[in-house]
């Protein structure tokens, strides 16, 4: 007897994050506007953007390796639906065209529904 599984495993989890960052980045490269409308499309339903770019776009390069459930994490208190998975990413942020911040952290994807979300980033708080 076989069992079906609506849980992403590893693999599917690793090619999901892959191409939420390729189709983030090819955003980032075609402008605020196009990367705005990227996240805008890929918050999480459960938490609303709260934050404009104006003319800022965020290039996210994860470190693969470094992919991980982390099912407790939880952005504000109550754990988001869906599959929670963490990775190790370099930021840079660009701003008319100039690079104005880069840092090394973790971000937080989640796999709901058979999509990927994630949590827009608010580069001027």
């Amino acid at each position: 007897m076989s069992a079906c599984s609506t849980q992403p495993d590893e693999s599917d989890a690793r090619r999901a994050v892959q191409r939420y960052f390729a189709e983030n980045n090819a955003a980032a490269r075609q402008g605020p506007g196009a990367q705005q409308e990227f996240f805008d499309r890929t918050q999480h339903p459960d938490y609303p953007i709260d934050c404009d770019l104006d003319d800022t776009t965020v290039r996210l390069d994860p470190a693969m390796s470094t992919l991980r459930p982390d099912p407790g994490w939880s952005p504000d208190g109550s754990v988001p639906r869906g599959r929670i998975w963490a990775v190790g990413v370099e930021v840079t942020t660009r701003t008319d065209g100039s690079t104005n911040g880069h840092q090394i952290g973790s971000q937080h994807l989640v796999l709901l529904d058979g999509k990927t979300y994630g949590f827009a980033p608010c580069p001027k708080r």
